[in-house]
């Protein structure tokens, strides 16, 4: 059905562009102007009456109602009546009235009555952009089970929705929803998002889309890949042999070694080039050197803002930082960025298009150390390709446990066992400076204490021009680390066994997980302690029994509502209304078979 511009103009208004998305506009509370014989107090009912009489002073209007469908009169208020309520009441005159009935002392009133023409119905009422009879009138003509079923909604939930917004005169008008109909809303709104996701998804021809086998790379390797990681590969490998550009993002807790399919997929796309983009010199430099170990057939470069100008067109492999969207870069067939979420969309699709060919665009691969709920990640599937790599090559020995003031000397006792042992410390702080709304010491409050009884002391912060080469100075010849929350992502620490984090209840739960899982990297013993002056914190609890990355990103949305990417004006922060991304993930399985995504 082609919209008309009235149509047009109320979706623009509601906010829509759809019939599925006026349908999860469901009413507020509804009127029931059914006429009864039975008077219930304290609710708003219809009379069947004749106005006997009508006083009017300042502030009011007093009416006197004979009402036919109960045998007894009931006095009507209006309270700072506007100048058409006046002619609403002649006495004589018979009507159907409707408003809030009271009884005391043998005595009713109604407030604020009104003329009702719709007799027999039960109303809906809306709060919308629209005033409510617009809405209803609009609802009304327009909501049927023909428009519904014209963008895909199945008959099951088209009428499970139509009963919220024509409730039948039997049907008992409930506050609260049932499994069913509440099972159709979060299903209407999943496809209606689903649908926007996909229709937003662009097809480009690949630049290339032949494939190297990697198989003999393989047994080269002093370990072996996990099975998710295999799985990671050959999700790109069958992405690289199709004639349009892939778009795919992996998603690996930290230390899932994403590393290596950064490096496979290099290996794969070979002799054409790759472009590997990291957020951070350090990083760009780990990925480097990662790559001249485990890659030597590749001709690797680095680029950073440091580095000279040099000609590009030699190398296979070109690995850099954002000092890459300034440089002449030549024409490749992989694009791939890590840490994709400290990038902007803009960053990243700059990168691409320096090095697309016309038309033709690279292969472009997403990486992120941040864990998405599955069920946000099958979601995603419908935009971009999704690969989950949710195991880690060795099992992790951290012990996490939430400390407090008073378990400040048993703390000391085992950060000096670990420097003994020639292990590294990190203490992260909430703030740089003093402040005086957080009760928590600053890094400049703090670092005296550590500096003056311990050795080899480094601190760095987000503002430290200098935070790079601090981090690699005390990866080299550091003790113990005091930072901010930079270190979230990023450097190789091997050395690293103990993380301490101040004011821990103040961080979410994901960023948490990302200070643990810098320590115990190379399999040592690891200790995450979380420091609080919160006497309980549930969510902290919780956190502490929980290792997986995937299952604290589930946990983290019990704990704040999960972020909603409808339309991408809204802003993480907001939520789906129906849909719950922890526990809904077999609707979602249902939107995705029904949309074929």
């Amino acid at each position: 059905m082609k919209l008309t511009k009235e149509i047009q103009t109320k979706f623009s208004k509601l906010g829509i562009s759809s019939w599925s998305e006026l349908a999860l506009i469901i009413p507020h509370s509804f009127e029931d102007f059914r006429l009864h014989t039975t008077l219930q107090t304290h609710k708003s009912q219809l009379i069947d009456a004749t106005v006997e009489s009508v006083f009017r002073s300042a502030n009011s209007i007093q009416i006197t109602f004979f009402a036919h469908n109960f045998g007894h009169s009931v006095i009507g208020v209006l309270f700072r009546p506007k100048p058409y309520m006046m002619h609403q009441f002649k006495v004589g005159d018979r009507d159907y009235y409707f408003g809030m009935i009271e009884c005391n002392q043998g005595s009713c009133s109604m407030s604020m009555p009104r003329k009702i023409t719709a007799v027999g119905a039960i109303t809906p009422k809306y709060k919308s952009a629209l005033r409510n009879d617009v809405m209803l009138r609009f609802i009304t003509n327009n909501l049927s089970h023909k428009n519904l079923a014209s963008e895909g909604l199945t008959d099951k939930v088209i009428f499970e929705v139509l009963k919220l917004h024509f409730p039948s005169e039997e049907q008992l008008v409930s506050s609260e929803l049932n499994e069913e109909t509440l099972n159709a809303l979060k299903y209407i709104e999943l496809h209606s998002f689903m649908k926007i996701l996909a229709g937003k998804r662009r097809y480009f021809k690949a630049s290339k889309s032949k494939v190297a086998s990697y198989t003999k790379w393989l047994q080269t390797l002093p370990f072996a890949l996990t099975d998710e990681q295999l799985k990671a590969i050959e999700d790109i490998k069958d992405d690289f042999k199709k004639d349009m550009s892939a778009k795919r993002m992996i998603v690996g807790d930290v230390g899932s070694g994403k590393t290596m399919v950064i490096i496979a997929s290099a290996l794969m796309m070979m002799p054409s080039k790759s472009i590997l983009m990291a957020p951070t010199t350090i990083l760009a430099k780990q990925l480097f050197e990662e790559a001249e170990k485990f890659l030597p057939v590749a001709k690797s470069v680095l680029v950073t803002s440091k580095t000279k100008k040099n000609d590009l067109e030699k190398y296979n492999f070109i690995i850099g930082t954002h000092a890459l969207l300034y440089r002449e870069l030549p024409q490749a067939d992989l694009v791939m960025v890590d840490e994709q979420h400290r990038f902007g969309t803009q960053q990243r699709n700059m990168l691409e298009k320096l090095v697309s060919d016309g038309e033709n665009k690279p292969h472009f691969l997403q990486f992120s150390a941040t864990p998405i709920p599955r069920t946000l990640a099958m979601i995603e599937t419908a935009n971009i390709d999704v690969s989950l790599i949710t195991t880690t090559p060795f099992i992790k020995d951290i012990t996490s446990c939430v400390i407090h003031k008073k378990d400040f000397s048993t703390l000391l006792i085992q950060i000096k066992n670990e420097i003994a042992l020639g292990n590294q410390v990190l203490l992260v702080y909430p703030l740089v400076e003093q402040s005086d709304t957080i009760e928590y010491q600053s890094i400049e409050e703090a670092k005296f204490y550590w500096q003056k009884n311990f050795n080899n002391v480094y601190v760095t912060h987000g503002k430290d021009k200098e935070k790079e080469q601090v981090l690699l100075d005390f990866r080299e010849k550091g003790d113990i680390l005091i930072a901010t929350t930079v270190v979230e992502v990023g450097i190789s620490l091997p050395r690293l066994s103990t993380v301490v984090i101040v004011g821990a209840e103040r961080l979410g739960l994901s960023t948490l997980h990302q200070l643990r899982g810098r320590v115990s990297r190379t399999g040592l013993k690891g200790y995450c302690y979380l420091f609080t002056n919160k006497k309980n914190s549930n969510r902290l609890d919780e956190f502490v029994k929980i290792t997986s990355g995937f299952d604290i990103a589930n946990l983290d949305l019990k704990y704040r509502k999960s972020g909603d990417l409808l339309r991408g004006s809204t802003q993480s922060g907001s939520q789906f209304k129906w849909i719950s991304l922890v526990d809904d993930e077999k609707i979602v399985q249902e939107v995705k078979r029904d949309l074929g995504i």
